[in-house]
């Protein structure tokens, strides 16, 4: 049995690093790639808030974290939290850029 999890970009961090999208979406299909039962199943752009949503089906003993912590090696340094959501929505996490007060 496989988990859905979403991974989201904040409208400001895209708006700062223009490639980003591709980038991102170019390491999951390397990742698809290299992990069977990882998939894509849908990636869209949520109009309401302007970040990009990419909904992946993940294995059971999968650690999404290690994909995020991989993924940021390949992107411009952001900050990743998981997303408070009530038990009957998906995971969800968020890339944004890093706050100026951390940086």
């Amino acid at each position: 049995m496989t988990q859905i999890v979403e991974l989201r970009v904040s409208y400001r961090y895209i708006k700062e690093h223009s490639w980003v999208v591709q980038g991102i979406t170019g390491f999951l299909s390397a990742y698809f790639m290299e992990h069977p039962g990882f998939q894509v199943k849908k990636h869209f752009d949520e109009l309401e808030t302007g970040m990009h949503v990419w909904v992946c089906d993940i294995p059971p003993d999968m650690k999404f974290r290690f994909l995020l912590r991989r993924l940021k090696e390949d992107i411009p340094p952001c900050q990743y939290q998981q997303l408070e959501t009530d038990e009957t929505k998906c995971p969800q996490y968020l890339l944004d850029s890093l706050d100026t007060e951390t940086e």
